[in-house]
């Protein structure tokens, strides 16, 4: 039996995706997450899971930072994004990133289960609407660099980075992962040896530089028509 983890911070259109694969796929396994936290914990504890369709906008996944440390801890498990921002350049670099496709949230069931079967079959997956113009899109040679370079950090290094992006010092970090100050400075220089920066600063910018907008989360400018 095939088993799939749906990776959203919406509940509703996580329980719509289950529907959706369950009709696609009858008697598939399927586990849930609401964050990058919990899909790490969830793939830890669930070995057997063979496909997750990942919201790059959840919780603590800062874009594309996110799928590079899914792709780098469980390289066995294929990746599929499920997102409304179908901008030919941000699937693209998702796959540069080690996605195996990539599914708007708009889509059907008949795509739905085109998607999940091709990729469990070791394939690629891409909307026909896209699909020529990512391919033709050129690949960053900076965003292969990064994501090769994420992926030689260690779980509690990316949770360090995420809290050092997000301001924090060293003992407040300590604090929150309950370890002690001189093992977050060790992990804080090992992760700007591992990117290759020289500060906190640079740090951060590598997290932030791979942020991306969600098309379903921008307020709307005042006095525009909501449709």
């Amino acid at each position: 039996m095939h088993q799939i983890l749906i990776a959203d911070d919406h509940p509703l259109f996580r329980a719509a995706l289950r529907a959706a694969a369950t009709e696609a796929i009858p008697g598939v396994g399927i586990h849930e997450a609401d964050s990058l936290e919990s899909v790490l914990q969830t793939l830890d504890a669930q070995p057997d899971i063979e496909l997750l369709l990942l919201d790059l906008h959840m919780p603590g996944n800062h874009g594309l930072a996110g799928l590079a440390s899914i792709r780098a801890q469980h390289p066995v498990v294929a990746v599929m994004v499920v997102s409304a921002n179908d901008d030919p350049l941000i699937v693209r670099r998702a796959l540069d990133f080690g996605a195996a496709g990539f599914l708007p949230k708009s889509s059907g069931l008949d795509d739905l289960n085109a998607a999940i079967s091709t990729i469990l079959n070791c394939g690629q997956w891409l909307p026909e609407s896209i699909r020529a113009t990512v391919l033709r899109t050129r690949s960053s040679n900076s965003d292969a660099d990064m994501a090769s370079k994420l992926s030689s950090l260690s779980p509690q290094q990316f949770r360090v980075l995420r809290m050092v992006a997000d301001g924090l010092l060293n003992k407040q970090i300590a604090d929150r992962l309950n370890v002690q100050e001189r093992t977050v400075k060790a992990h804080v220089s090992a992760i700007f040896e591992r990117l290759g920066v020289r500060n906190r600063t640079q740090a951060g910018i590598v997290l932030r530089e791979l942020e991306l907008t969600d098309p379903g989360r921008v307020p709307m400018m005042q006095g525009q028509a909501r449709p």
